[in-house]
């Protein structure tokens, strides 16, 4: 018994089957983690070496070098780059997606357990850092003071930091930019001579005196008395009265040879947050935890805290991902509800019953609420992906049930009763209605087989669509016939009724096109050869359309969101960079409007921790983050402010270079930088190549943030000392450089600790004696016979460049000329930027070639292309099985290269790029167009056999089939039609793929209508012309004529 007839015999189990679904999708879509993107490993390694004291050459030649060699064995390695700076080496991994993160540590382990007996002496052991997505802060504030900036970390740590971390869910809470208490102790070297005292016995006085120490125990009496002695400094105060020696009789105190200074960290970083004093902090979830509701719980709790801090500190959100997040998904709801709201729309208008509109109607949530029980299994997250796999389905889920519908309705119309009607109805179209959802699973399937970042990204889409449309057709073959057999009614149409009736106007608007479209149809099929020629050559000519649609990697979105990175001359001193920061964030809050909060850093943190390391810093860079008001408050989009803004920068004459960045968090996923790589030994050749190229690069229209990768040497003042001279005063190079240390950087002597926190006490030098070369020459250097010696008797200062750091990639240096693409496509960029390579001159030994977005372009294509090929392959199989023919799939699968037309005319007519996500929708369009020419064609051949002559066959399916594929292609079409018009926050992102799925099944849907059933004449006359001539020659050979 067949699935149909059984679920119309037993209505009460088939309709709590489905119930019972929708329970299930409702409690899983409860549960679900709200996020921006499924959960993606991110597929970085890194190794970090420590080398003190070496120049990056030497770090390069002795460390990153051996390092390098040890790791490129390692499997599904795709790139391995690495900087080499003054004693630090960086060696970056980066696999495959997909790989097994994991057991490509356990190799990297291995690998460097082998290497570690080569390294150099002195060299520390390489630490393995492994990335993941929860290294990426969920949320930023910028708190700023004025009276209680000085203790601000304090007041933070205890009244923020700590409730924040109780958040379940969050990993870790950061400050940037924080001030830091220290006690300076800042010693007159002229008294500390004339006291006959060196900077080393002031440090170990303040050690010896500030020490708790155990003195044993002691009995008394009845008791046990613990003996301790109480040394340790309370107050910073009381070190001005510690007495240091004992000179001629007199007491020498610490006030009487240095001022003690309870004071801020010095830095030479600079935080400022609309142009006051503060700092930063951001918020680290949890892997797989839910950012949306953290997000939350961080807001109320923030807001909650406000209350007991000082009245002058000011907490204020500048960056958080939920509200990207909220904002992409509030929006793609908005857009499944529109697109619901647009199906319903058309189903009522074709069938004009609300009974028939409602069974159909209701196979949208059940088909849906599916995909989130898939998702709650799989333990991923509703996010981006999902929603737009759910609008991508939105419009197809009710094809099946439309096409078994509609069938059912005609046999009702023409007297039978709902339930038998029901039960032969989709007895004639169920098979049809099953190869039309294989051929569509046949494009999406693949979807979780693609390799790269495609793969990664829309392995849910392949897999959510899959699902929901092949629950759509269990329902259509099962549900609707059940609904329809107890719902439907027959309900005579009315010939004179009124013309504001359905009946009287709508009604007859269609039968007036069913009676058009079939005469279309008999003229078509009497000129054949009129219409395969047009159908060619609007083929081709839209196919050179393509030449003219801008290409480019990832649509960007607008996420309210401006980055910003200035570098003056090499070497300037962070007063003055302050002084330039200063006047920049002065005229962007001038000039912009739509600018809300400007968060700027100057300088570099020599304590921000280990993700300082990875991005460029020094006393002369500048960085910026800025935050927009919302896109729906602003007339500009980010890209021309960020244009406006680059003008402004340039007209500094301070500024050497600069980036600017519209991409903030992962809601663009994968930049468009396009870099142009210089390989090469020599670093001068490959500088000379870089700059001319760069020039070169700067003049191309549309290149924007032209920056050199390799930075300019910094001065350096390198102290030569002389091993005679040292040696005859009883001292040696690692006891003169660390007095030298002591007295410049200074001596952590000891700790002031004070409510379980500890603040280091640093012993130096004053300022002004050791600000000129003169004074630094002049420091006294302790011998061990007590004397003291003059650094410039035993030593030279030079001034020096020290050379840069050393960026190596596939085991060879290289040095990067990066842009950013603004209003222009990657491809004729790319085109401008080769005449450049090939007009500059390379020396022997030099390289170059363009990576970058171009590179991730060109391989996320191929991708593309293979998905295309299998998608038609299967589609073919699926068809050929189906009408047990091998000639038949071709026919329909005639509307598939249209389907391409249609995506090249509606890209070229809204100015939209080629790129991944429209190149998906292309994909896609396989699928989705062949459902229309299967339910025609299966028609066709159910007509034919029952008798019908050819063309007549064909005319009488064309009329009877007309309003089933416009219904199908009209709820599909305004499915997708809010997704195509990409209004609000992410929908830039998805925007290309509606433009182009609508554009190609508008097309194809007219080809299928008109050129599918004149190819189908075609064939099929040729077919029975072959046949004939076949019987024709067995009769001739019965009759005796066989034989020549």
């Amino acid at each position: 018994m067949s699935i149909y007839s059984s679920s119309v015999k037993r209505p009460v189990t088939t309709i709590l089957v489905f119930v019972a679904m929708i329970v299930i999708g409702l409690y899983s879509l409860v549960q679900l983690p709200v996020d921006l993107y499924p959960e993606i490993e991110l597929r970085y390694i890194t190794v970090l070496t420590t080398y003190p004291g070496t120049s990056a050459s030497d770090v390069e030649t002795n460390v990153t070098r051996p390092i390098e060699n040890a790791l490129n064995s390692v499997g599904n390695l795709k790139e391995l780059t690495s900087t080499s700076s003054d004693g630090l080496s960086v060696v970056f991994l980066q696999f495959e997606y997909g790989s097994n993160l994991d057991e490509a540590m356990n190799d990297i382990r291995s690998n460097l357990n082998f290497v570690r007996r080569t390294l150099p002496d002195g060299c520390e052991e390489p630490t393995i850092i492994k990335f993941n997505s929860s290294m990426m802060p969920i949320i930023f504030y910028a708190i700023t003071a004025k009276e209680s900036y000085e203790g601000l970390e304090k007041i933070l740590d205890e009244r923020v930091v700590n409730p924040l971390n109780r958040i379940d869910g969050v990993a870790a809470v950061n400050l940037s930019g924080v001030p830091g208490r220290r006690i300076y102790i800042d010693i007159d070297p002229q008294k500390l001579e004339a006291y006959h005292l060196t900077l080393e016995q002031v440090g170990n006085v303040l050690r010896s005196e500030n020490i708790n120490m155990p003195a044993g125990s002691l009995e008394m009496g009845q008791s046990d008395y613990a003996l301790r002695v109480q040394g340790e400094i309370p107050e910073s105060d009381l070190l001005r009265d510690l007495v240091i020696s004992n000179y001629n009789g007199v007491t020498v105190y610490l006030k009487d040879i240095a001022e003690v200074r309870d004071t801020i960290r010095e830095s030479k970083f600079d935080t400022k947050i609309n142009r006051s004093f503060g700092m930063g902090l951001y918020v680290q979830k949890q892997s797989g935890a839910n950012t949306v509701k953290i997000t939350k719980e961080i807001e109320k709790t923030i807001e909650s805290v406000k209350k007991d801090l000082p009245p002058d500190v000011k907490i204020e959100k500048l960056f958080a991902s939920a509200t990207f997040i909220q904002d992409a998904i509030r929006n793609l709801s908005e857009t499944l509800l529109f697109a619901a709201i647009f199906v319903v729309l058309v189903v009522l208008f074709f069938l004009g019953r609300w009974r028939a509109t409602f069974i159909i109607i209701l196979t949208i949530p059940v088909s849906l609420v599916v995909a989130f029980i898939y998702l709650f299994v799989a333990n991923a997250s509703i996010n981006i992906i999902s929603l737009v796999s759910l609008s991508i389905a939105i419009g197809m889920v009710v094809d099946d049930a439309i096409v078994v519908l509609e069938n059912i309705t005609r046999h009702i119309e023409r007297g039978s009763r709902p339930r038998e009607a029901a039960i032969y109805a989709t007895n004639e179209v169920w098979l049809a209605v099953i190869v039309t959802t294989l051929t569509v699973v046949a494009v999406f399937f693949p979807l979780t087989f693609v390799k790269g970042l495609t793969g990664v990204l829309f392995k849910q889409l392949g897999m959510s669509v899959t699902i929901v449309i092949t629950t759509s057709t269990l329902a259509a073959i099962s549900l609707t016939p059940t609904l329809s057999a107890l719902l439907l009614k027959y309900t005579p149409i009315k010939p004179d009724a009124p013309f504001w009736t359905y009946d009287g106007s709508i009604r007859k608007g269609l039968d007036w096109f069913d009676k058009f479209y079939e005469k279309t149809l008999r003229w078509a099929l009497r000129h054949k050869t009129f219409v395969i020629i047009m159908s060619f050559t609007v083929f081709i000519s839209s196919m050179a359309l393509f030449a003219f649609v801008p290409t480019e990697f990832f649509p960007q979105a607008d996420e309210s969101r401006i980055m910003t990175t200035i570098e003056l001359q090499t070497g300037t001193r962070v007063e003055n960079t302050i002084k330039v920061a200063d006047r920049l964030d002065s005229i962007f809050k001038a000039k912009y409007p739509e600018v809300n909060l400007i968060s700027t850093s100057t300088g570099s943190d020599d304590q921000g921790g280990w993700a300082s390391i990875f991005s460029a810093g020094g006393t002369h860079v500048i960085r910026q983050s800025i935050r927009l008001v919302p896109l729906e408050e602003r007339q500009r989009s980010v890209w021309d402010i960020a244009e406006e803004m680059r003008k402004d920068i340039s007209a500094f004459p301070e500024v050497i270079n600069f980036t600017i960045s519209t991409t903030a968090s992962m809601g663009s996923f994968g930049g468009n930088t396009v870099e142009v790589e210089i390989y090469g030994y020599d670093i001068a050749a490959t500088n000379i190549v870089a700059n001319e190229l760069a020039e070169k690069i700067k003049k191309i229209p549309g290149a924007k943030d032209v920056a050199i990768s390799r930075g300019k040497s910094k001065p350096e003042l390198q102290i030569i000392f002389d091993q005679n001279k040292l040696s005859a005063s009883g001292l040696n190079t690692a006891m003169a450089a660390s007095a030298l240390r002591n007295r410049i950087g200074g001596l952590t002597a000891t700790q002031l600790r004070q409510a379980g926190d500890e603040y280091d006490i640093i012993v130096r030098f004053r300022k002004d004696a050791r600000n000129t070369l003169t004074k630094i020459e002049n420091i006294g250097i302790p011998t061990p016979s007590g004397q003291l010696v003059r650094l410039g008797e035993v030593a030279q200062i030079k001034e020096y460049w020290a050379p840069p750091s050393i960026e190596r990639k596939r085991k060879e240096r290289v040095v990067r000329v990066s842009l950013t693409p603004y209003k222009r496509s990657l491809t004729a960029l790319q085109m401008d930027i080769q005449k450049a390579i090939d007009s500059t001159p390379k020396p022997a030994g030099v390289m170059v070639q363009i990576s970058g977005a171009i590179k991730e372009q060109m391989e996320a294509f191929k991708d593309l292309a293979m998905l295309l090929v299998v998608s038609l392959i299967l589609v073919y199989l699926v068809m050929a099985s189906q009408f047990e023919s091998l000639r038949m799939p071709f026919i329909i699968m005639f509307s598939i290269p249209f389907a391409f037309s249609g995506v090249a005319i509606a890209l070229f007519l809204t100015g939209t790029a080629l790129n991944v996500i429209s190149g998906i929708g292309a994909v896609l369009l396989i699928g989705i167009v062949v459902k229309n020419a299967i339910v025609l064609v299966d028609f066709i051949n159910l007509m034919r056999g029952r008798g019908l002559e050819l063309y007549e066959a064909i005319a009488v399916s064309g009329k009877s089939r007309l309003r089933p594929v416009f219904m199908t292609s009209a709820t599909t079409i305004l499915g997708m039609f809010p997704l195509a018009l990409g209004l609000g926050s992410g929908s830039e992102l998805w925007s290309p793929m509606g433009v182009a799925v609508i554009g190609g099944l508008i097309f194809s849907t007219f080809v299928t209508l008109v050129l599918v059933p004149v190819v189908y004449a075609i064939f099929v006359k040729k077919g029975i012309e072959r046949r004939k001539r076949a019987e024709y020659a067995d009769i001739n050979f019965l009759n005796g004529n066989g034989q020549a």
